[in-house]
């Protein structure tokens, strides 16, 4: 009996992991929803995730601060820091300002779908970057992702539901390729800050750029709005931003960033559910096809990653 007991622990630790990333998929999912209810009050980009990182921000200091305490300080030179900066804005600033945009012109289920190209950007740059190896399995997941974005993306080309899908389409699959750079470049340095002290000052470093960016744009007149704007940007900053990046980080921890990968694929369904729900959206058998092909992807993708 005594030998079966870290065999149980370990499942239990597995299966806790597994569900801590089910649920960051489901929030993850929410935020298009959310950004397309937003958007019908006629709030512009950069207010919406101005107002959504500034709601989250207090999180995130208060959780770096309860870190500090505990933790000894974080060896990083000038450079060490310059680094990490760079990622954060990069992740937070770039690639979610790029996908707010993109929501503008796109359904948010179509933004789903398209956004989990960045996978495969992972993979490839892994071979850029570090010179990996891409076997066939690998380059069949590439294939069937890209294979399932063109099949969901072509019939959305004639649909009223998007009014400019290619400018949408190229902002959203940007942003994937940013916050794939973004995640290549996070390794090392989550390796020596810690997971959740590296998203900590990420995103307080993305914060402060994009109020700068607020300030220019319209000198931060955030205040003008119709009150269903500031809830729903109240509910992005914790539901979509602090609570499934934490859920995220601590189901990695678990169960390892390929299984990760294959349980958060559950994503797009889930996005798809929402917005069929809630915005009325259409879903076409075509894009449903070319969402299970994204899907099994990504899931050989993070299967083989998983190895």
């Amino acid at each position: 009996m005594m030998g079966l007991q870290p065999t149980s622990s370990s499942r239990t630790r597995y299966w806790i992991g597994a569900l801590l990333v089910f649920l960051a998929a489901f929030c993850f999912a929410l935020k298009g929803v959310l950004i397309k209810l937003a958007y019908q009050y006629q709030i512009d980009t950069i207010s919406l995730l101005t107002m959504r990182m500034v709601f989250a921000l207090p999180f995130y200091v208060f959780i770096a601060l309860k870190l500090a305490k505990r933790r000894p300080p974080v060896q990083l030179s000038a450079r060490g820091w310059l680094t990490l900066a760079l990622l954060g804005i990069m992740g937070y600033y770039i690639a979610s300002y790029m996908n707010f945009l993109g929501l503008v012109y796109i359904t948010a289920s179509l933004e789903r779908i398209l956004l989990f190209i960045y996978p495969t950007f992972v993979l490839l740059l892994g071979v850029v970057v570090y010179g990996r190896k891409v076997n066939r399995l690998q380059l069949l997941a590439v294939l069937l992702t890209y294979a399932g974005i063109i099949v969901a993306f072509v019939p959305n080309i004639s649909s009223g539901q998007q009014k400019d899908v290619f400018l949408g389409a190229f902002w959203v699959i940007l942003s994937g390729l940013v916050y794939a750079v973004y995640l290549v470049g996070s390794d090392t340095m989550i390796a020596r800050v810690g997971s959740q002290r590296y998203t900590c000052y990420a995103m307080i470093v993305a914060t402060l750029v994009i109020v700068i960016h607020c300030l220019i744009a319209n000198g931060l007149n955030l205040f003008n709005f119709p009150a269903p704007v500031y809830q729903l940007a109240l509910l992005m900053a914790v539901l979509v931003t602090v609570i499934p990046t934490f859920l995220i980080a601590e189901g990695i921890k678990r169960i390892g960033s390929g299984n990760a990968s294959i349980v958060a694929s559950i994503g797009p369904i889930f996005t798809i559910i929402l917005a069929t729900t809630f915005l009325n959206e259409t879903i076409t058998s075509y894009q449903f096809l070319g969402t299970l092909l994204v899907l099994f992807g990504v899931f050989l993708i993070g299967w083989k990653g998983r190895k």
